[in-house]
C-alpha cells in the first residue's frame, strides 16, 4: 500500500514509458504469427506451470498487465500508471519470497488495467488463442468497489415520464442496472420511479432501504426490466423530496449503513430547473447527501440544470447516449464516493470480498475444479501535489486468499468427530460451513455469498426446548458474532448425512471469537458429551523402537488428503504425487539428526519481520497430528501381530478385530474387505482375495471412495451411535432409487458395517477409531430371513403378513424382501408408510421438518 503510493508519488505526472511494447501485456505474451514468428506487438517471456498458481504457466520474476479491450492504451494517464506501477514488481517478488503461501498479487487501477503478479498470458489456457476471451472490467466488482468506497445508502430516482422515448427508456434502465452492480452487502438501496406520481419500483420495498444482498439486487433488476413507461410529466421535485425524507429518517434513527448517503437521478432532466428549494430544505449548507445525475435524452437546458444539481451537491454529472458508455460513466460514482477517504489519507480500510470460484487448488487432493477464494484489497490514494488539491483514487492493491488456507488454521482433528468450524462476516453471512454446498459444477450456486447463519444451522423444537427459545439462542449467537464478541452457547440442531438424504438431531456447544483485523468471527462447534474430550496418544519419532517409516509400508493405507501433516512453504520447491508420498518424505526427514518440527505457522508480517525471507526449504509440520498418526500406525501394526491371541492383548481395537476375524465370520457375510480408520486420518484395510470384485469393475476402490474416511457418514454415525448402543454395529446401506445402472449389472451392492472404538480414562471416554467390514447386501438379506424363521409357515405365505427392514433413518431395505417374495415387492410402498404411521403413533419414531434436508427421519426403531 505505502510502496504503491510512494511509486506513484515519485513518478509525478510525467513519463510515458507505459506505451505498448514497453511492458508485458498479458494478451501478447508469446503470441506468434501464422508463419511461426513472434507477432508484432508480442513479447517473449518464459512461463513455467505452477501448481501453486492455479496450475497456470507463470513467471515469478515479473508481473503482467491485463486490461479490457476497450481501454485506450494511448491515454496519457493510463500510460503513466502502467509505467510507475512497474516499480511494484520488486515488492511483489519480495512479498512472495517472504511468504511463499501468497497467491496472486495485483494492483487494479481506477483507469481500468490490472497489473498482476506473477506474469501470465491471457487467456491462460493457450497463448495462441488470445482472442478467445477478453479480460473483464473489474471496476464494478465487489472487491474493487468495497475497497475504494465506504458503505452507502443510495436512493435511485428513475424518470419514466413522457420525456423519454422507448430507446432512451431502455438506456435509462441499463444505467440503473449498472449502478446496482456497484453495490454490495454493506450498502442499502431502493429505486423510485417518478412521473406524475412517485412510487417504489418494487412493491416489497415500501418506504425502506433494502440491504443490497445478491437476492435484493436480483429482485430489483427483475422489477426494473419488467417496468413499462408510465408517461406524464416528470415531478422531480416530489421525487427528490421522497428520497431526502427516507435518507433523513435512516440517518436519524440509526438505520442503514450510517456512513455515506447519495441520490442518483437517471432521466431526461424534466423539472430539474425548480429543485433548489428542495436542496435548501434538506441538503444545504452541510450537504450530507451527494447528488449524482445521469442525463439520458433531453435537451441542452435540461442537461445544464442536471449538471447544476450534481455540482452544487458534491456529486457528478454525465450524459449517456450509447449503451457502450454506461459502464465507464457509471464508475464515476465510485470515484466520487472514494473522495472522503482520499482527502483524509489516513485510513486505508481493508476489505474482504465474499467467496467466489477462483482457480484450481494447489493441494494434492485437487479435483480439477475451481476453489473458493476471497480477495483482500486496500485502496491506493493519489498523494501527488497538484496546483489545485485533487482527491483521486489511483486504484486498489490486493491478494487472493483461498478459503482452504483459512480452514487450515482450524485443523479438523482438533475439533474431533462431528465437530466443525465456520466463519461469519459482519452481515451474518457464512464464509464457510460444512452444510454450505456452494458449487453446482464449476460455478457458485445463486445467492451463495449471502447465505445466512440461520439458513445452515437448523433448529430442533421439542417439548423441553420450544422453537421460540431455540431461535432466540441462535439469533443471540448470530448477533454476538456480527458484533465480534467472544462467548459460548449450547443449541439442539438437526444434522444431515448422506448428501442430505438422512437427518438426525444433536445437542452442540458453540464457542466463538472475533478474528482480529477482519470482519469475520470464527466459531468452533463440538457435539455435547463425547465431543468435549479427545484422545491424546502420541509416539515420538526419536523414541520409536523402529524407524517410523516401517509403519507405512505397502499400499493398503492412506491418510486424509486434505489434512496438513507436513508441507513445504513453497509448493514449487517439492513435487509429490500423493499425500502418502509427502508424508513418508517428511517422516524420513524426521529421523535424521537436526530435525525440527516447525509446528508454528508464520505470523502476520510486522515491522520487525517484514524483510525476513523464508528459506525456500522451510516447512510446516503439525507435531501433534503426525505423532498421533505414528501412534495409530504402530498400534495397528501390533494388531497384526496379536490377531490370533488378542484376548491377551490390552488394546480394545485388537480385541475387536479378533472378534471380527473369528472363524467363519468373513464367509458368513461374504466380506470383501475389513478396515480401520483412526482419529489421525489414517485408513488401513485388508482385502479378502476370495470375494474381492474383479479388477475391471467400474466402481472405485474402497480406498479411493473413502480416502477422507474421518469425514464419511459411516465414521460419524458410528461414533454418534456409540452413545446409544456401545456394543452395536452401524450398517450403511447404499441409497438406491431404482434408477441406478447397478440394479441391472447383476452385482449385489456392498454394505458397510462399522463400530466405533472409544478409549476410557478417569471416567471419560473419547473416540479413537472406527473399524468395519465391507460385505454383500444379499448376504445380509439371507441372514435376515434366517433370523425371522420363527414366523410360522402359514404367516409367511399369508398376504396379510409381511416382513421387512427399516433403517435408522426411515429407509426401507428392499433386498430383505426381494430375497423372500419378489412378486410382492411393489406392495411395500403402501405397507411402509402404514408401518411408519403406526410407529409414530406409538412414539417409536419421530418426524422432523427441515427446509434443506429430507423432511422425515426415524430416530428410534424398537
Amino acid at each position: 500500500m505505502d510502496s504503491a503510493e510512494a511509486a506513484a508519488l515519485s513518478a509525478g505526472n510525467g513519463g510515458s514509458d507505459g506505451a505498448p511494447g514497453s511492458y508485458y501485456d498479458a494478451r501478447w505474451l508469446n503470441v506468434h504469427a501464422d508463419d511461426g514468428t513472434l507477432a508484432a506487438r508480442a513479447r517473449r517471456l518464459a512461463l513455467t506451470p505452477s501448481r501453486h498458481f492455479d496450475h497456470i504457466a507463470v513467471n515469478t520474476s515479473y508481473s503482467a498487465v491485463l486490461m479490457p479491450p476497450y481501454i485506450n492504451t494511448d491515454d496519457g494517464e493510463v500510460q503513466n500508471q502502467i509505467a510507475w506501477s512497474e516499480h511494484l514488481d520488486p515488492l511483489f517478488v519480495n512479498n512472495y519470497e517472504i511468504d511463499p503461501t501468497l497467491s496472486w498479487q495485483y494492483y487494479a487501477s481506477s483507469s481500468g488495467f490490472m497489473r498482476r503478479y506473477p506474469a501470465m498470458s491471457w487467456p491462460p489456457e493457450d497463448g495462441y488463442s488470445h482472442h478467445a476471451r477478453d479480460f473483464y472490467d473489474f471496476r464494478s466488482s465487489n472487491w474493487f468497489v468495497e475497497a475504494a468506497t465506504s458503505p452507502k445508502d443510495l436512493v435511485i430516482l428513475l424518470d419514466d415520464s413522457d420525456d423519454l422515448s422507448s430507446s432512451y427508456w431502455r438506456l435509462a434502465k441499463s444505467t440503473v442496472s449498472a449502478l446496482l452492480d456497484t453495490l454490495g452487502p454493506n450498502d442499502f438501496v431502493n429505486i423510485y420511479r417518478y412521473s406524475d406520481t412517485i412510487s417504489e419500483l418494487h412493491s416489497c420495498y415500501t418506504k425502506v432501504l433494502a440491504q443490497a444482498l445478491p437476492e435484493t439486487i436480483r429482485e430489483l433488476k427483475t422489477a426494473l426490466w419488467n417496468a413499462e413507461l408510465s408517461g406524464g410529466v416528470a415531478n422531480l421535485t416530489g421525487a427528490l423530496t421522497t428520497g431526502f425524507e427516507i435518507l433523513h429518517r435512516y440517518n436519524r434513527t440509526g438505520l442503514g449503513c450510517q456512513c455515506n448517503q447519495a441520490i442518483a437521478v437517471i432521466g431526461a432532466g424534466g423539472g430539474a430547473g425548480g429543485v433548489k428549494g428542495v436542496f435548501r430544505t434538506w441538503n444545504w449548507p452541510h450537504m450530507p447527501v451527494r447528488i449524482f445525475t445521469y442525463r439520458v435524452g433531453g435537451d441542452a437546458t435540461a442537461g445544464h440544470n442536471m449538471k447544476d444539481m450534481a455540482c452544487t451537491n458534491k456529486g457528478f454529472y454525465v450524459t449517456i447516449n450509447e449503451h457502450s458508455e454506461i459502464k465507464s460513466k457509471v464508475l464515476h460514482f465510485v470515484e466520487v464516493l472514494a473522495r472522503p477517504l482520499v482527502m483524509y489519507q489516513t485510513v486505508h480500510p481493508v476489505h474482504w470480498s465474499p467467496a467466489y470460484v477462483g482457480g484450481r487448488s494447489s493441494s494434492l487432493a485437487d479435483d480439477g475444479m475451481g476453489q473458493l477464494m476471497s480477495s483482500v484489497t486496500v485502496p491506493i490514494f493519489d498523494r501527488r501535489n497538484h496546483t489545485q488539491r485533487e482527491a483521486n483514487l489511483l486504484g486498489v492493491v490486493g491478494t487472493d486468499v483461498p478459503i482452504d488456507q483459512i480452514k487450515k488454521l482450524v485443523p479438523p482433528y482438533k475439533l474431533g468427530v462431528n465437530g466443525y468450524s465456520f466463519m461469519v462476516d459482519n452481515n451474518g453471512h457464512v464464509l464457510y460451513h460444512p452444510d454450505l454446498r456452494p458449487l453446482y459444477t464449476e460455478t457458485l450456486r445463486p445467492l451463495y455469498s449471502s447465505v445466512d447463519l440461520t439458513d445452515v444451522e437448523l433448529l430442533v423444537d421439542s417439548d423441553e426446548n420450544s422453537r421460540v427459545n431455540l431461535t432466540s439462542l441462535l439469533l443471540d449467537l448470530r448477533h454476538d458474532m456480527i458484533e465480534q464478541r467472544e462467548g459460548e452457547t449450547e443449541i439442539a440442531v438437526k444434522v444431515q448425512y448422506d448428501n442430505m438424504r438422512r437427518v438426525a438431531t444433536r445437542r452442540q456447544r458453540y464457542f466463538y471469537s472475533p478474528v482480529d483485523g477482519t470482519p469475520f468471527s470464527l466459531a468452533a462447534v463440538l457435539p455435547d458429551g463425547y465431543g468435549m474430550y479427545e484422545l491424546q496418544a502420541e509416539q515420538e519419532v526419536k523414541h520409536s523402537p523402529v524407524n517410523v517409516t516401517e509403519y507405512f509400508k505397502g499400499e493398503n493405507w492412506k491418510v486424509h488428503p486434505d489434512w496438513v501433516y507436513c508441507e513445504y512453504a513453497s509448493t514449487s520447491e517439492q513435487s509429490f504425487n500423493s499425500a502418502e508420498e509427502q508424508l513418508v518424505h517428511f517422516l524420513s526427514r524426521a529421523g535424521r539428526p537436526g530435525w525440527k518440527w516447525m509446528s508454528l505457522r508464520p505470523r502476520a508480517l510486522t515491522l520487525h519481520n517484514a524483510h525476513k525471507r523464508q528459506d525456500r526449504d522451510s516447512y510446516y509440520c503439525d507435531k501433534t497430528l503426525v505423532q498421533s498418526l505414528i501412534r495409530d500406525a504402530m498400534v495397528i501394526k501390533e494388531l497384526d501381530a496379536h490377531t490370533g491371541h488378542a484376548s491377551h492383548h490390552s488394546h480394545p481395537i485388537a480385541t475387536l478385530m479378533a472378534l471380527l476375524t473369528r472363524q467363519g465370520r468373513f464367509h458368513k457375510f461374504v466380506v470383501t474387505l475389513s478396515f480401520i480408520a483412526t482419529r489421525s486420518g489414517l485408513l488401513r484395510w485388508t482385502e479378502n482375495v476370495n470375494t474381492s470384485r474383479s479388477s475391471d469393475s467400474s466402481e472405485p476402490h474402497f480406498s479411493e471412495k473413502y480416502a477422507r474416511a474421518y469425514d464419511s457418514e459411516w465414521y460419524r454415525r458410528a461414533v454418534e451411535h456409540h452413545a446409544i448402543e456401545p456394543e452395536s454395529f452401524v450398517f450403511s446401506v447404499p441409497f438406491r432409487d431404482g434408477s441406478e445402472a447397478e440394479e441391472l449389472s447383476g452385482r449385489p451392492p456392498l454394505v458397510l458395517a462399522t463400530h466405533a472404538v472409544f478409549v476410557e480414562s478417569r471416567g471419560h471416554r473419547a473416540p479413537a477409531a472406527v473399524v468395519g467390514l465391507h460385505f454383500q447386501l444379499d448376504s445380509l438379506a439371507k441372514h435376515f430371513l434366517n433370523v425371522t424363521s420363527a414366523v410360522s409357515h402359514t404367516q409367511k405365505d399369508d398376504p396379510l403378513y409381511d416382513i421387512g427392514l427399516i433403517s435408522h433413518f426411515s429407509y426401507s431395505v428392499p433386498e430383505a424382501r426381494l430375497a423372500r417374495r419378489p412378486a410382492q415387492a411393489m406392495n411395500w410402498t403402501a405397507t411402509f408408510w402404514t408401518t411408519m404411521a403406526l410407529l409414530f403413533c406409538q412414539r417409536m419414531s419421530r418426524k422432523l421438518e427441515g427446509s434443506s434436508v429430507r423432511s422425515t427421519a426415524l430416530l428410534w426403531i424398537l
